[in-house]
C-alpha cells in the first residue's frame, strides 16, 4: 500500500484540487492510502503565492515534506509554482514541478510513474496559463468528511487589479458548465450533505464565457429549482456583482431546498476613492455602502463579510481612516484584513510610494479590533433568538460539544448526541461566551 500525503496552502480552491486529486489517486487500483498520521510514499505540496508570506510559506512546506518524508516523490504545484518554478525547482529533492495549467495531469503523471532518482532536472510542467480557456477535467468536490463541502464552479480572474498577481497565476476567467454543475450537487447530496458552498478566483462572473453565455444568478436558481441540496453558500463575491437578484434570493422564507443562505463575503479592498482607483477597483466607497444598506434592508440577519487590504501604496492616514469610518457606518459581521504585499509582476510593485511595513501593521491592528467589535455585535444582538444550525460531524475539540454553523453564519456550541451529526436543529442562542463563542440549546429536534 503506497501513501500519498497532500499538504494544502492557500485558498478554497485549491483545497478543492487537493480533494479532487486525491479522490482520483485513491480511487484508482494501484493501492494508494490517505498518508495522513504517517509517513508518505508520495506528498504532493499544493502552494499559493498570493502574499510574499504565502509564497515563502510554501518554499517552506515543500522542505518539511522532503525532511518528514525522506526518500519520498515531491511533487509541488499550485499558484507559486505557477509564477516561480525555478524557485522550487532550486529546492534538494523535488521531483516534479507542475503548474495549474496542467494540476488536472497530476493523478495521470503519479499512476505513469515519476522520474527515478535521483534527478538532474527538475521537470517542470508549468506553460503560460494566460491563453486556457477550458475548465480543468477535476472540478473536485472538497468533502472528505465535511459537512459543509466546497464545489469549485469557476477559476481565473479577467480583472488584473493592480496589486494582485493571481490572474498571472490562474489564467482567465473559465466556468464549470452548467449542467456538471447540477451533477456534482446532486452528487453530493446523494452521499448526505446538506450543504454546499459554491467557490471560484473570481465567482461572480460566473458564467460569462459559457455559450450560451450564462450567469451565478442562473446558476443558482437553477440549484433551487433542482432541489437537490438544503442550503447553498457563495464565497467571495465583488461589490458590482452581487445583483439584486442574487440578494433576493437569500430572502425565500420556510424550508426551500436549494435556498441561498444570507451569508455574503464581500471584497471591500479599500474604502477611499482614490486608492480604490488606483488598485483598479470598478466602483466608488458610496456604491459600497448602497449595496450593504440594500442586502440588510431587504434581509436584515444577513451576515456581511468584508476583505480589507491594509497599506496600498499611497495609502494616506486620511485615505486609511476613509475605510475605517466607512466599515464602522455600515452593519457589517466580520471583517478580513489583509496586509498589502507587493507583488513582482504586478503593477503596483513599481508604485513608489509604497508605506512602511510598520505602518501598515499598525494599520492592521486597528482594522481588526474593528473586526472584533463588529463581530460581537453581530453575535450579540443574536442572543435570545432562534437560528437553525447545520451541525457538523465532529465536536469541539476544547470542550468537546457540539457545533455548526446557521445559514447567516454563525457558529454555535450545542450539547447534544452523536445522532445530531449532519442534521439541522433548532437552536435558541443563550449567551456569548467569554471567548466570544456563541452558546445555545436546541429547543426543536427537527429531524
Amino acid at each position: 500500500m503506497k501513501k500519498i500525503l497532500i499538504r494544502t496552502l492557500g485558498c478554497k480552491v485549491n483545497q478543492c484540487e487537493s480533494e479532487a486529486i486525491r479522490n482520483a489517486l485513491l480511487a484508482s487500483d494501484q493501492g494508494f492510502a490517505s498518508g495522513d498520521g504517517g509517513q508518505a510514499d508520495v506528498v504532493i505540496v499544493n502552494t499559493c503565492t498570493v502574499t510574499r508570506k504565502a509564497a515563502m510559506q510554501s518554499r517552506q512546506a515543500v522542505r518539511q515534506a522532503i525532511r518528514a518524508n525522506p526518500g519520498a516523490r515531491i511533487v509541488v504545484t499550485g499558484c507559486h509554482a505557477q509564477t516561480a518554478p525555478a524557485e522550487l525547482a532550486a529546492i534538494d529533492g523535488v521531483d516534479l514541478i507542475v503548474g495549474n495549467r496542467d494540476k488536472c495531469d497530476i493523478p495521470r503523471q503519479i499512476l505513469s510513474g515519476l522520474p527515478e532518482h535521483p534527478v538532474k532536472a527538475v521537470p517542470a510542467v508549468c506553460p503560460d496559463i494566460a491563453g486556457v480557456d477550458q475548465f480543468d477535467l477535476l472540478p473536485g468536490i472538497a468533502h472528505g468528511g465535511r459537512t459543509r463541502p466546497f464545489l469549485k464552479i469557476q477559476d481565473g480572474c479577467n480583472a488584473f487589479c493592480t496589486y494582485c498577481i493571481v490572474p498571472h497565476a490562474r489564467g482567465r476567467s473559465r466556468s464549470l458548465p452548467m449542467d456538471r454543475v447540477l451533477a456534482q450537487i446532486e452528487q453530493l447530496g446523494r452521499l448526505g450533505y446538506r450543504e454546499v458552498v459554491l467557490t471560484g478566483i473570481h465567482i461572480g462572473c460566473y458564467g460569462q464565457d459559457l455559450k450560451p453565455a450564462a450567469g451565478l444568478y442562473d446558476l443558482l436558481c437553477r440549484i433551487r429549482d433542482a432541489g437537490a441540496i438544503d442550503r447553498v453558500r457563495v464565497s467571495s463575491i465583488e461589490p458590482a456583482e452581487l445583483s439584486d437578484d442574487i440578494i433576493g434570493l437569500a430572502t425565500t422564507e420556510g424550508d426551500v431546498r436549494g435556498r441561498l443562505c444570507p451569508h455574503f463575503h464581500i471584497s471591500l479592498q479599500s474604502g477611499d476613492d482614490g486608492i480604490l482607483k488606483r488598485m483598479h477597483r470598478p466602483y466608488t466607497r458610496d456604491f459600497f455602502k448602497d449595496l450593504v444598506l440594500s442586502i440588510v434592508g431587504r434581509v436584515p440577519d444577513a451576515a456581511i463579510g468584508v476583505d480589507t487590504l491594509i497599506g496600498f501604496p499611497g495609502e494616506t492616514d486620511e485615505a486609511f481612516e476613509n475605510t475605517l469610518g466607512l466599515i464602522r457606518s455600515l452593519p457589517v459581521a466580520y471583517l478580513h484584513v489583509f496586509p498589502f504585499s507587493a507583488r513582482e509582476g504586478t503593477p503596483a510593485f513599481t508604485f513608489k510610494d509604497q508605506i512602511p511595513s510598520p505602518v501598515i501593521k499598525k494599520r492592521c491592528e486597528a482594522m481588526r479590533r474593528l473586526g472584533a467589535d463588529k463581530r460581537r455585535h453581530f453575535y450579540g444582538r443574536h442572543v435570545g433568538r432562534t437560528v437553525s444550525v447545520l451541525v457538523e460531524e465532529a465536536r469541539d475539540r476544547n470542550d468537546g460539544r457540539l457545533k455548526g454553523f446557521s445559514e447567516n453564519y454563525i457558529p454555535v456550541h450545542i450539547d447534544g448526541p452523536d445522532e445530531f451529526f449532519n442534521t439541522f436543529q433548532q437552536v435558541a442562542i443563550a449567551r456569548i461566551s467569554a471567548d466570544g463563542v456563541p452558546e445555545g440549546r436546541v429547543i426543536l429536534n427537527v429531524e
